[in-house]
């Protein structure tokens, strides 16, 4: 069955879909880094390489019809930055400490983009953004030391990066298509990152296998898929549902890893899920109670 090209239902699954690629993609990267089965930048380099053959491969079996999509130079550069600096931040950061960074920065690097263009926002979506965010830090703050100079600056760079990448996706019209412009253009950045670091490369089939996936799974389709999403999303919205990522990584783990469920876990989560449904219901809820009372 295909959706209608606006359908409410085709957002929430391609959004859902989108934050557990992400989530994915974190754990495959921590996985990967964490355990030095690969050194940064030839993760960075499989990741983004493998990425453009694989919707490369998708646009030709699918053959991807529609307006022709073209992605942009800076989209790509953006995607390229956040994809280096992430990789290198988390050579000298905990996962905690990165993520709690990195998806603090996408946040603020949004909100603050959209009051530069001149939008303002809805008190019910502030009070969504403060308690969704609050949970984030709740659940990440315990485990979180003090970051290296370094590491901090790279993973606040990451974050703005990809804030930035996500708000020039916004007005996609061949998401597919547009992602994999945006995933072939970091090839010369790619290339020279390979000549700049060959000397110092290190890697094993698990690194490769991690990178591989990261690239081709849940970076090149999940990022497709997120660009698809943003088409029914407000910024604001887009922003926020991103503080979902680390709670379901944190659920893969108790999935996957046998992990246990800790009351510090479900704390958070619930706040930063409810916080997301304010931002998401808040504002048209108080809009409909207005219009009633006026009636």
């Amino acid at each position: 069955m295909i959706l209608p090209n606006n359908s409410i239902l085709k957002i929430i699954i391609f959004t859902g879909l989108a934050l557990i690629a992400f989530a994915a993609n974190s754990v495959l990267a921590r996985l990967a880094l964490g355990n030095e089965t690969i050194d940064a930048a030839s993760f960075t380099i499989i990741r983004l390489l493998s990425g453009s053959l694989v919707l490369i491969v998708i646009i030709t079996i699918t053959r991807s019809t529609g307006l022709p999509g073209k992605g942009s130079w800076s989209a790509s550069f953006m995607l390229f930055l956040y994809a280096i600096t992430f990789s290198y931040a988390y050579i000298s950061l905990e996962t905690g400490t990165g993520a709690l960074i990195l998806f603090g920065a996408v946040q603020m690097t949004m909100i603050l983009l959209l009051y530069i263009s001149g939008a303002r926002l809805h008190y019910t979506e502030w009070v969504g953004v403060a308690i969704a965010f609050t949970g984030f830090v709740y659940l990440i703050l315990p485990g979180v030391t003090t970051p290296s100079v370094t590491g901090f600056l790279l993973m606040a760079v990451a974050g703005i990066a990809w804030g930035s990448y996500t708000l020039k996706g916004r007005g996609s019209k061949n998401p597919l298509r547009d992602t994999a412009a945006n995933f072939i253009r970091t090839t010369p950045l790619v290339i020279l990152l390979a000549i700049a670091t060959i000397n110092n490369s290190h890697y094993s089939t698990e690194g490769i296998l991690l990178a591989l996936l990261s690239g081709g799974i849940t970076s090149g389709i999940g990022y497709t898929l997120w660009y698809i999403a943003l088409a029914g999303l407000s910024v604001t919205q887009a922003a926020v549902l991103q503080l979902s990522v680390p709670v379901i990584a944190a659920l893969g783990g108790i999935i996957f890893v046998s992990e246990t469920i800790t009351p510090r876990l479900a704390i958070s989560a619930a706040m930063v899920l409810g916080g997301i449904l304010v931002v998401i219901l808040g504002k048209s809820y108080i809009e409909k109670i207005t219009i009633n009372e006026k009636t």
